[in-house]
């Protein structure tokens, strides 16, 4: 039987036992009772075997040792949990009218680390609502038929299993579908591609590893991490799993799935699930903060605004390098490289071997944020140091709850020395297999072939078609300020006077501050300063100034003959709203001698950071505007050198294929042929 059609006999036939839930809940609750009731099930299979020696050593054991010290129990399970309670699925059955009863003894009776599960299903409240009804007993009946023990239904089928139920139900309550995991199909390539070249160290005898994911889900990953190592590297090999989820179920599924893979796996490495999302969050509360980690492998949430962790996250960007978002905050928007900067700070020294990690991205953290922003300032510091492998673009259509493109990146402070200053590009978003139906928004899969052919061109680190090797500088560039002179012409018309008439500063009567005559005669003066000012202007009525300088003399002029003294606020007012911007006219010059710049003229340019500016200007700005310049007090804040240094990678450009247009005349027969269509559709009605 193949894991796929397995995992959906299981997921099926939960899911129809659900059905019994019609009426007395709602759709979107009927996971509040049946995701609970299967991890049940599972653990329920798990401790069978081992059920009667349990008992026999607890009733040796009960009032010589306390109950926090029943570990001794996990030697018998084999597991790091243990059941004290008589009761098994097929008993709780033996008594119909007290099942609900028997099953709340059932459930206090686990180890604590178990009960912590059910108490993030908050499942005390769904057996209140079962409590005196038949509902309960069918389900567990339904349920007992369902062979569950890992021996038939290994952890990964059993993890498929629970993804998919989780999908169906979010898809029930108009949830967004599969936003707690990824793909099984995706994690198995992210798995393969943080493994690969590191299979000398990872058969070493003895060898031992941490795998982490900060936004754990239903620890998918971790698993399938973990898995991958052992069935494909090293046997042998211990893989200790650490992980953080903020949602309650998740993280349950999550810490059971850990609980019930062997006794080696310890579910306390497992954080999060609180209610308050603030302590849950990994960005605002790291619940792993005095660890560092081998190997991180996670998808984080992509879109996701971080506003709830606002607070906390400025408060620890604060600290600089000492703290986790060192490089820069993105915007409030998008938590995307909050999550990636968290994961680089997990990462182990070199010198103690250093670290690897596959995230899962949209395309925003590829060139969203202009240079100097927080996004820019992240990407400079990641490529600066260094730190970036590669980059996978991935099929669209690849995933339940989006169709938009997704990238992983591979983090490493450990580069191979051919790798070292490099950034490998692969193109796989055609290496891809289409399902027999779609799964939500998922039309497409990884498979094993697809997975072989995409990891070929990772590990063979050689330029083709689907793979591009650049240096890190390739994405880097220093932002120059180009600045151009403010040239104005002054024609003096009755519409210019009248903007000149409708300028708020201009119009205020009563401009002066001081209180008393002093203040009044001011304005008095200010008043009849103005009147002149448009007497002066309607007698020029006609003329034309291609010079500020000369306009403004002339103004001055007529002023001082009227007993008057033009400040330079008022003058100011007088050329902005009678001048208007010529390519002809003289260039405006400030107190010093100094051309102005015109605002609206101000332009861009983007400096390759292998080239000098001034030479990028001299050849390809200044030919195009001989009067443009430069704006040297423009200045980046940590090298302190003119322009400011920005990183992108538009990863999109560099496989781009030009297509020419159709021929023409093959555009001409086609619009002829459906006009002939129409015609006769038309002649049919």
């Amino acid at each position: 039987m193949n894991t796929t059609t397995s995992y959906h006999q299981i997921s099926n036939t939960i899911w129809n036992i659900a059905n019994h839930l019609r009426g007395g809940w709602k759709a979107y609750e009927y996971q509040d009772v049946i995701l609970p009731l299967t991890v049940l099930k599972r653990l329920d299979a798990v401790l069978e075997p081992t059920k009667q020696k349990v008992l026999e050593k607890y009733n040796e054991l009960a009032g010589k040792v306390k109950t926090e010290n029943l570990r001794i129990l996990c030697r018998i399970t084999r597991y790091n949990f243990y059941n004290i309670s008589p009761y098994t699925f097929k008993k709780l059955l033996e008594e119909p009218t007290h099942i609900a009863r028997n099953l709340s003894k059932y459930i206090d009776g686990f180890s604590p680390n178990v009960k912590d599960i059910f108490e993030k299903f908050e499942f005390h409240r769904q057996l209140e609502r079962l409590q005196g009804s038949n509902i309960l007993y069918l389900i567990l009946q339904e349920f007992d038929k369902i062979d569950l023990h890992p021996e038939r239904v290994p952890n990964h089928i059993i993890g498929l299993a629970f993804e998919d139920l989780i999908r169906r139900f979010a898809e029930q309550s108009n949830e967004t579908a599969g936003e707690h995991y990824t793909p099984r199909d995706v994690v198995r390539l992210m798995a393969a591609l943080i493994f690969t070249g590191e299979e000398k160290e990872l058969s070493k005898p003895g060898k031992v590893i941490t795998i982490y994911d900060p936004a754990c889900g239903t620890g998918g990953m971790l698993s399938v991490g973990s898995d991958y190592v052992k069935n494909n590297i090293n046997p042998e090999i211990k893989t200790y799993l650490f992980g953080q989820e903020l949602n309650p179920v998740t993280y349950a599924i999550c810490k059971a799935d850990i609980l019930l893979q062997n006794e080696d796996k310890d579910p306390d490495g497992i954080k999060g699930g609180d209610k308050e999302h603030d302590k849950a969050s990994t960005l605002s509360n790291d619940q792993h903060s005095d660890k560092k980690f081998d190997y991180i492998i996670s998808n984080p949430p992509y879109g996701v605004e971080w506003k709830k962790d606002k607070e906390a996250v400025e408060r620890e960007a604060e600290r600089g390098f000492a703290g986790r978002f060192g490089a820069g905050l993105p915007r409030i928007s998008d938590g995307q490289f909050l999550f990636i900067q968290h994961a680089i700070y997990k990462f182990r020294p070199k010198e103690e071997g250093g670290s690897r990690a596959a995230i899962i991205t949209n395309g925003s953290p590829l060139f969203t944020g202009d240079a100097g922003s927080g996004e820019s300032e992240i990407r400079r510091w990641i490529l600066e140091n260094d730190l970036l492998e590669a980059i996978i673009a991935l099929p669209e259509q690849l995933f339940f709850n989006t169709g938009i493109a997704t990238y992983v990146w591979i983090f490493s402070n450990k580069k191979k020395e051919e790798r070292k200053g490099k950034i490998q590009l692969i193109d796989a978003r055609n290496i891809k297999t289409q399902l027999r139906r779609n799964l939500g928004k998922k039309r497409y899969e990884i498979s094993e072939e697809n997975a072989k052919e995409i990891i070929k061109l990772y590990s063979e680190f050689k330029e083709n078609e689907k793979c591009k090797i650049f240096p890190t500088t390739e994405f880097g560039y220093r932002e120059i300020t180009i600045q151009r002179p403010l040239r104005l012409k002054f024609e003096i018309t009755e519409e210019a006077i009248n903007r000149l008439k409708e300028n708020e500063v201009f119009i205020n009567d009563r401009p002066s501050k001081k209180k008393g005559e002093k203040g009044e005669a001011e304005n008095k003066t200010w008043q009849e300063l103005r009147a002149e000012i448009y007497k002066i202007l309607e007698s020029m009525l006609g003329q034309v100034y291609m010079s500020r300088a000369k306009f403004l003399e002339k103004i001055e002029a007529e002023i001082k003959n009227r007993g008057f003294k033009l400040k330079k606020q008022i003058a100011k007012i007088i050329w902005q709203e009678i001048g208007e911007r010529n390519e002809e006219a003289e260039i405006c010059y400030d107190e010093k001698c100094n051309p102005e710049s015109d605002k609206e003229l101000k332009d861009y340019e983007r400096v390759p950071l292998d080239r000098d500016i001034y030479d990028y200007f001299e050849k390809e700005v200044k030919p195009y505007a001989p009067d443009a310049w430069i704006d040297e007090t423009v200045r980046d804040e940590k090298d302190g050198k003119v322009g400011i240094v920005g990183y992108e990678i538009p990863f999109t450009r560099y496989f781009y294929k030009y297509e020419p247009p159709r021929d023409i005349s093959q555009i001409e027969e086609e619009i002829s042929q459906l006009e002939i269509e129409i015609n006769e559709l038309l002649k049919k009605l």
